[in-house]
């Protein structure tokens, strides 16, 4: 079956609070897991998934973003004429993935809220087309690329859906709790709507809704109101969740429990775990941790 879902928008407009001074100077989704800035990552998901056109939503101080996609033939003729063609290539390969990504970048306007860079985005979409939308800090480990298992699922219903994942319910109130209407099995669940951060004893499941949705023409429409309301109290954000509980309200959504790992690179604790949880599976730099973790001198 052909993929249904060609576009993709990946929010990065955010100044990175949390993380700083680290993002006062280099935007936070430039920071690197392993090899490549988290952004890539993010990047490589979707391009693997068959999305054929991605949008970066940026604010201003995000030049780094368009400059580490943009191509570099000095950098690569440099290198090449030093004998260096590995490191030409992976330049060269980065070039590569924002082709077939067709990413292209806009500029965030309007309200606070990680609601207004998806409307940003969603201008142009067509009547029936649904978009993909990933954050750009998050990492997933995952045999199958959680955006392909998000586009399967849409597939199967044709409504809007969100990433989850199981939580232990004392960790709440760090997330959007989803309720469950309905179990349909393999992991695809019918949800009426979402609790924003609950107190574990409110908590109306034991899922976590995390950084990946498709957002469909109905989604869109509601972001719009939201921010037709705004616009006459300029008061407040806009945000994605609200948007997806008006329209649950009275229209389908489902969630698809996303088989693979998860990791949080949003704030200095959990970027350390990504961190380390990439260097451990990688063949060169697991042992050498190891060895440390063993209180062992990994050069001797």
């Amino acid at each position: 079956m052909a993929v249904t879902i060609r576009r993709a928008v990946i929010p990065a407009a955010g100044i990175g609070s949390r993380m700083l001074p680290l993002t006062k100077a280099i935007p936070k989704e430039m920071l690197p897991v392993g090899d490549r800035p988290v952004i890539e990552h993010t990047v490589r998901e979707l391009v693997a998934s068959g999305i054929t056109d991605i949008t970066i939503v940026v604010s201003g101080g995000k030049s780094l973003i368009q400059d580490h996609f943009r191509p570099n033939p000095a950098l690569v003729e440099q290198l090449q004429a030093a004998g260096k063609d590995a490191y030409a290539q992976a330049v060269e390969d980065v070039a590569e993935l924002a082709r077939e990504g067709h990413i292209t970048y806009q500029d965030q306007h309007g309200p606070y809220g990680n609601g207004t860079p998806v409307l940003n985005a969603a201008r142009g979409l067509g009547d029936d087309e649904p978009m993909l939308v990933l954050w750009p800090d998050d990492v997933f480990v995952a045999e199958v690329p959680r955006a392909q298992q998000l586009i399967a699922a849409y597939e199967a219903t044709g409504c809007p859906m969100l990433a989850l994942m199981p939580m232990d319910r004392s960790q709440s109130e760090r997330y959007g709790v989803p309720i469950v209407h309905e179990d349909l099995g393999n992991g695809l669940l019918r949800i009426s709507g979402l609790l924003e951060k609950p107190k574990p004893a409110d908590a109306p499941s034991d899922f976590a809704a995390i950084g990946g949705y498709v957002v469909t023409p109905g989604i869109v429409e509601e972001l719009y109101e939201a921010t037709a309301q705004w616009e006459k109290r300029r008061t407040g954000e806009v945000y994605l969740t609200d948007a997806i509980n008006a329209y649950a309200a009275t229209r389908a959504v489902y969630g698809q429990v996303i088989a693979g790992r998860w990791y949080d690179t949003g704030n200095p604790a959990d970027y350390l775990v990504a961190q380390f949880a990439h260097a451990l599976a990688d063949p060169k730099y697991g042992p050498i941790l190891r060895s440390l973790a063993a209180g062992e001198d990994p050069s001797a």
